[in-house]
C-alpha cells in the first residue's frame, strides 16, 4: 500500500487550494446580488432569475464534469490537469463578472448572465476534481481530517477576503465610484485564486486510483451512486447545508444595513458565516475523531438552532447580539469539516458495496448539492426582495421585516432539517470493516 503520510507543504496546498476554488464564489455570493441591484441598479426579480436558472444548470454541467473526471487519464493524474488547464479562465471570467458595461438593462441582463454562468461552468471544472482530489490522496480517516481542516482553513481565508475584505477595497480602490472598486477588487481576487490553483497543481499528489476502464456506462453508475447511502445522506447534507448558506451570504448586507441599521456589521456577519472555519479547523478534527461525525454534527447543529432561535432577542445590543452570532456560526461550521471528510467517505463506501470508487461522478454529485442549494436560497431571497417591493435606500416596512424574518427564520429550519438528515449516516459504524474489507483487496496505487 501506497505511503499515506502527507507533507506539510502537501497539506497546505490542498488547503489553500480551496482559496483557488472559492474565492471569486464567496465574493459573487456575498456581493453580486447587491452589485446588480444597488451598483448596477438591475431589477431584483430579474437577477433572482439570472441566478436560478444558471445554477439549475449546473445539474447537467457537474454530471458531465464527474464523469469526465473519472475518464481522465494523463502523465498528471486524473484530477490535476483540470487545475492546471481551469486556472486562467476562471481568473479571467471572475474580472469580467464585475465589470457590467454600461449598455442597456436588457444587454446587462445578458451578459450578467452569460458571465454568471460561465463563472459557475469554471467553478465546476475546477471543484469537482477538487473534491475528487481528496479521497486519491489517502484512505485513512485521521489523515483526511487533517486535510478537512487544512481545507477548512483555506474556505475561512477565502470567505475572509471575499467577504469582511471586499467592502473596504472597494471603498479603497474605488472611492465613491463602486463600480471601478468592484472592478478592481476581482482583479486582485483573480490573481490570488489562480496562485492558489498553481501551488494545489504543483504539489498535490495522487496516491490511490480507481482499477475500473476510464470509460463506463453512465446511467448505471449513476444508479449505483443513488443506492450508496452514504451518498444520499452527504448530498442532503450539503444541499440543506447550502440553502442556508446561499440566504446567509445574499441576504446579510440588507440585513446589517435595513434591520440592524448598523452597516459596520456587515464585515463581521459576512465572515462569521463560514469564516468561523479557520477556528473550527483545529477544533473540529478531534470533535470529530472522538465522537464520529454523526453524533458530533447532530450536537453542533441543534446547538446552532437554538442560538439562531435567541438571537432576535439581541437585536438591541450589538455586542451580545455578534457574541451569540460568532457562536452559532463556530458551531455549523464544524459541520463542514464533517462534510469534507463525509465526500472522502462516500468514495470508500461506493468502493465497499459496488467495487469501484467513481471519485469523480461523486463529487459531481455532491457539487450539484451545493449549487442547487445555493441557487434555492439565493434567488428565494431575491423573490423576496422583489415580491415585498424592496427598493435600495428606501424600502418599505414589509420589505424589512421580511429581510428580518427570513434571516432568523429560515436559519433554525434548515439547521434543524440538516440535524434529521445527519442522523442517517452510516459510515461510522461500519468504518473498520470497510477499511478492513478494501485493505484486503487488491489497492491500484499512484
Amino acid at each position: 500500500m501506497a505511503d499515506e503520510r502527507l507533507s506539510l507543504s502537501e497539506r497546505l496546498s490542498y488547503g489553500f487550494g480551496d482559496l483557488g476554488t472559492s474565492l471569486a464564489y464567496n465574493m459573487a455570493s456575498a456581493f453580486l446580488l447587491y452589485y446588480y441591484t444597488d451598483v448596477v441598479r438591475l431589477p431584483a426579480a430579474a437577477v433572482g432569475t439570472v441566478f436560478l436558472i444558471a445554477r439549475l444548470l449546473d445539474a447537467v454541467i457537474d454530471v458531465v464534469v464527474g464523469v469526465f473526471v473519472d475518464r481522465t487519464r494523463s502523465r498528471w493524474g486524473r484530477t490535476r490537469p483540470w487545475f492546471l488547464f481551469n486556472a486562467v479562465p476562471y481568473a479571467v471570467v471572475t474580472v469580467l463578472l464585475f465589470n457590467v458595461p454600461a449598455w442597456s438593462e436588457g444587454a446587462q441582463i445578458a451578459y450578467a448572465f452569460v458571465t454568471f454562468k460561465a463563472l459557475g461552468i469554471l467553478m465546476s471544472l475546477q471543484a469537482i476534481p477538487y473534491t475528487a482530489l481528496m479521497p486519491m490522496m489517502t484512505q485513512d480517516r485521521r489523515e483526511r481530517l487533517k486535510l478537512s481542516g487544512m481545507r477548512s482553513i483555506g474556505t475561512s481565508v477565502s470567505v475572509v477576503l471575499g467577504t469582511a475584505a471586499t467592502m473596504p477595497l472597494v471603498g479603497l480602490f474605488g472611492g465613491t465610484d463602486q463600480q471601478r472598486g468592484f472592478a478592481a477588487v476581482a482583479i486582485l481576487f483573480a490573481g490570488i485564486g489562480l496562485i492558489s490553483t498553481l501551488a494545489l497543481f504543483r504539489n498535490c499528489r495522487e496516491r490511490f486510483q480507481d482499477p475500473s476502464a476510464p470509460r463506463f456506462a453512465i446511467l448505471p453508475a449513476a444508479g449505483q451512486m443513488l443506492r450508496n447511502r452514504a451518498w444520499l445522506v452527504c448530498f442532503g447534507f450539503c444541499f440543506i447545508y447550502f440553502i442556508r448558506f446561499g440566504i446567509m451570504m445574499s441576504a446579510t448586507t440588507y440585513f446589517a444595513i435595513e434591520v440592524l441599521h448598523r452597516p459596520w456589521m456587515i464585515s463581521i456577519l459576512l465572515p462569521a458565516v463560514s469564516g468561523m472555519l479557520l477556528l473550527s479547523a483545529f477544533v473540529a478534527p478531534p470533535i470529530l475523531a472522538r465522537m464520529g461525525i454523526r453524533r458530533g454534527s447532530v450536537a453542533v447543529l441543534a446547538i446552532s438552532a437554538m442560538l439562531f432561535a435567541v438571537l432576535p432577542l439581541a437585536e438591541g445590543n450589538s455586542a451580545l447580539f455578534l457574541s451569540i452570532y460568532i457562536l452559532a456560526c463556530l458551531a455549523t461550521s464544524i459541520t463542514i469539516t464533517a462534510a469534507f471528510t463525509m465526500i472522502a467517505e462516500t468514495v470508500d463506501y461506493h468502493e465497499w458495496k459496488f467495487g469501484v470508487r467513481r471519485e469523480g461522478l461523486l463529487s459531481a454529485g455532491v457539487s450539484l448539492a451545493t449549487k442547487v442549494g445555493m441557487a434555492i436560497g439565493t434567488a428565494g431571497f431575491a423573490y423576496i426582495l422583489g415580491a415585498t417591493g424592496y427598493t435600495p435606500g428606501t424600502p418599505s416596512e414589509t420589505a424589512t421585516e421580511a429581510i428580518r424574518w427570513t434571516y432568523y427564520g429560515s436559519a433554525v429550519v434548515l439547521l434543524a432539517m440538516q440535524t434529521v438528515v445527519a442522523l442517517f449516516w452510516p459510515v461510522d459504524g461500519l468504518r473498520n470493516t470497510i477499511r478492513a474489507d478494501l485493505s484486503a483487496r487488491t489497492p491500484v496505487t499512484a
